[in-house]
């Protein structure tokens, strides 16, 4: 994923509040919070791809497609 597609998709407030849901049950399973920082870059590693396929379907498309 480049860089504009994270800094766009982190303008969306669902992400946002996906990636805090991410820190809060991290952090519980930890027993210390892990930190916004780790928590946004796991997110983005592990499920923003599929966030975008789901909540966005066109424009994940078009950017598979290179436009």
């Amino acid at each position: 994923m480049k860089i504009e597609d994270i800094r766009e998709l982190l303008k969306d407030k669902r992400v946002i509040e996906e990636i805090n849901k991410h820190l809060w049950i991290e952090s519980q399973k930890a027993g210390y919070s892990i930190g916004i920082e780790r928590a946004t870059d796991e997110w983005i590693r592990l499920y923003a791809e599929g966030w975008m396929r789901y909540h966005m379907p066109q424009r994940y498309q078009d950017k598979r497609k290179g436009r």
